[in-house]
């Protein structure tokens, strides 16, 4: 951040955090927001609002399965 700018940006730390959807759902609420102000993103509501907001910014949906495009050495 700029010397004398205010308010607060998106950082992207090393890591991508890669927890299940499961394992947001079962996460207590210190987990949830450490995991959102290590990534300078808000923490507000109350534990589910928090959960489901943690979830839509780290879940991409069907990550874990072959619908990515498959890229080929030969083209």
């Amino acid at each position: 951040m700029m010397k004398g700018s205010s308010g607060s940006e998106f950082k992207m730390p090393v890591h991508y955090p890669r927890y299940t959807k499961r394992e947001y759902q079962d996460m207590p609420e210190w987990m949830v927001d450490r995991l959102l102000a290590e990534y300078g993103l808000p923490a507000i509501g109350d534990l589910s609002q928090k959960r489901h907001f943690a979830m839509g910014a780290f879940l991409w949906p069907n990550a874990n399965t072959s619908t990515l495009p498959i890229h080929h050495k030969n083209l």
